[in-house]
């Protein structure tokens, strides 16, 4: 997805005219932003930009890709080596991974800034098909939101920036408290659900629609009332997940991480990972920015046993944990790891390379269904709801499972007839089975039980089986990450995080 660099053209033809009052009133050789902004292609290029920043999430970034900070905090991955992310005594605000993921998701909410600040102030007659510029803020916000979850979840008291940067005086905002973040997020999600469509046409097939942002609204809500113990949260969580149309479980869970089925009816977001005409070139990071056409591709290739672009470096493997949490009759297991080895078999041996080995053209699947149906389920048990009501969506979960197998008994359903306690119990170990290996699930799910009293990481938790002497985590401490060092250094009202 391609962005035009109107401000960097911008800033060259000022600096340019500074230089010699005599060239003021030569014509810019290219577009500027006051001229570019005159048709709704215009504004589709503006608003595939932010999309296109998410490619430095789930790329290769040679030395810097940043799959750490998503994977290893919790107690489902580990790796062959150490790595700060998971050794927490050993993180500290300089490592790379954390600033490259932060100041990614600030790239980001900057952009999708610049494209609400752009249609917002837009000049009537420019918009012609009729909802798009809706549609257009929508994304917009959905983006912006998405980008809001992972700093609550992650960094917690990062700055919360709504507007455009217009002057050196916006530069330095203030770190956000703790909480912040994450209303954003719920508030962008709600204006994105109004405005988003249920579906776009298939050559649109992976933008943000009003499912992709209720999905999002309800995980928001329960993250919410899980740390701040708020009924009102998850009730609002049921009904954002009811407004959810013609989503459902598809039957073989394997889809779910394989190239040829991806944007299927159980996604309801996915990064759209693709290539450039010509190469994917992974040892670019930028996407279409100056200095070349880099990388628009995933990659899965820190989960392969035998990756060329690993360096050296420490591969991704199941834990002990996780191999244990499963019955061996659970289609799930070997499709989610190899038992022998605790090889993590999603989306790798599924996977659909580029012309490049450390590219892959796989989706990440960032929410999809069986998440939202295990998410309403918890959501229903902490309102107040009827357990039975709960327990049938984890049921449904469950029935896919075993259905994969002919005449399959495992995993049986759970009963109707358990405790509120019991279920909420049942509800966690299904999203471990369920969403095991996958980006941006445990650890948040791990921190807002612990922060919401649910359960105890400071009391003999296993996050590692395979390091258990090198964890070192502090509760009070570590379920905020540091801020990155180069934040702290530049704006001096960003406070670090406590402990670090």
């Amino acid at each position: 997805m391609k962005s035009f660099l109107y401000s960097a053209v911008l800033a060259l033809t000022l600096a340019m005219g500074a230089c010699n009052p005599d060239n003021l009133e030569v014509a810019p050789g290219n577009p500027t932003e006051s001229s570019f902004f005159t048709s709704e292609l215009d504004f589709e290029a503006l608003i595939r930009g932010v999309y296109a920043k998410q490619v430095e999430l789930y790329g290769y970034r040679v030395g810097g890709y940043v799959h750490a900070v998503r994977h290893l905090p919790g107690d489902d991955i580990t790796t062959t080596g150490a790595n700060p992310l998971e050794t927490f005594a050993s993180l500290q605000p300089n490592v790379g991974t954390l600033t490259n993921y932060y100041t990614t998701l600030y790239r980001i909410i900057y952009r999708a800034n610049t494209a609400l600040d752009k249609i917002n102030t837009v000049a009537d007659g420019v918009y012609l098909t009729p909802g798009l510029k809706d549609r257009h803020r929508g994304e917009a916000l959905f983006l912006r939101g998405l980008s809001y979850f992972w700093l609550a979840n992650t960094f917690g008291t990062s700055p919360l920036r709504v507007e455009r940067l217009n002057s050196l005086d916006q530069v330095a905002a203030p770190s956000a408290t703790e909480g912040q973040l994450l209303d954003q997020a719920v508030k962008d999600f709600t204006e994105a659900a109004s405005l988003l469509p249920e579906a776009w046409d298939a050559r649109n097939a992976g933008r943000a629609t009003s499912n992709a942002a209720n999905g999002m609204l309800g995980k928001s809500l329960v993250f919410r009332g899980t740390i701040n113990k708020t009924a009102a949260d998850f009730t609002a969580a049921v009904a954002a997940f009811s407004k959810i149309r013609n989503r459902s479980l598809v039957a073989n869970f394997a889809d779910n991480f394989a190239a040829d089925r991806e944007n299927n009816a159980e996604s309801l977001y996915e990064f759209q990972a693709s290539q450039p005409p010509n190469t994917d070139n992974v040892f670019l990071s930028d996407d279409f920015e100056p200095g070349g056409v880099g990388t628009t591709s995933g990659w899965w290739g820190l989960f392969e046993p035998n990756n060329s672009l690993l360096f050296g470096t420490a591969r991704f493997i199941a834990t002990r944990k996780l191999l244990a949490a499963f019955d061996p009759a659970d289609p799930r297991r070997d499709l989610t790891l190899n038992p022998t080895t605790r090889d993590i078999r999603k989306y790798w041996t599924r996977d659909q390379k580029t012309s490049n080995p450390g590219a892959s053209a796989n989706n990440a699947r960032i929410l999809r269904y069986a998440d939202v149906l295990l998410l309403q389920a918890e959501a229903i048990v902490q309102s107040g709801g009827a357990v039975a009501d709960a327990m049938a969506l984890v049921n449904q979960v469950r029935t896919r499972a075993r259905n994969m197998v002919p005449n399959g008994t495992v995993p049986a359903n759970l009963p109707t007839t358990l405790t509120a306690a019991q279920a909420m119990d049942a509800i966690r170990n299904e999203r471990l089975l369920e969403l095991a290996g996958e980006e941006s699930h445990r650890w948040f799910d791990l921190r807002r039980w612990h922060k919401g009293g649910q359960i105890n990481l400071s009391s003999g938790f296993d996050f590692s089986s395979d390091q258990p002497t090198l964890l070192g985590f502090d509760a009070n401490k570590h379920l905020l990450f540091p801020i990155p060092l180069a934040e702290t250094d530049n704006n001096p009202n960003v406070k670090q995080n406590p402990g670090y």
